[in-house]
């Protein structure tokens, strides 16, 4: 993963990681619960909107991830979402300002992947898949720029 240009709380994984290693889950659930809600926050997405991103977890398990007060580790699943923000929030930082970058998310987007909606719209609605969309846009632009 390249390097940020803001910490996103040292969540980063390697090419070669293992996510299904149930070890592996537990050494990274919390830099990437860390992660997430850092993004979230600098992204201003609503807490109904980071559940899905997250895969849809309940209200309760939410707020304690929130608070930091479950235990439980992310999945492979979890942890590939929270990665695949991760690498979205770099590519912004990397081509715009940190204003834009927080703001491109939330902004309607022209490019016909988006149909005139937000990425964010754009991945809660599609899941992972999408997330690895807008991740392989962004990475693109990145490497023309």
């Amino acid at each position: 993963m390249a390097v940020m240009s803001r910490s996103v709380a040292g969540f980063e994984i390697q090419a070669a990681t293992n996510l299904a290693d149930k070890h592996t889950q537990k050494r990274l659930t919390p830099a990437a619960r860390k992660a997430f809600f850092k993004i979230a926050e600098a992204w201003g997405v609503r807490d109904e909107e980071a559940r899905r991103l997250l895969g849809g977890v309940s209200n309760g398990t939410f707020y304690q991830l929130k608070a930091g007060e479950s235990k439980a580790s992310f999945d492979q699943d979890r942890l590939t979402r929270v990665s695949l923000l991760v690498g979205i929030f770099s590519a912004l930082n990397t081509l715009y300002s940190q204003k834009l970058a927080d703001a491109w998310i939330t902004l309607p987007n022209s490019n016909a992947m988006f149909a005139g909606e937000t990425p964010l719209a754009y991945m809660v609605k599609g899941g992972q898949p999408a997330m690895m969309r807008v991740r392989q846009l962004l990475d693109a632009r990145r490497v023309a720029a």
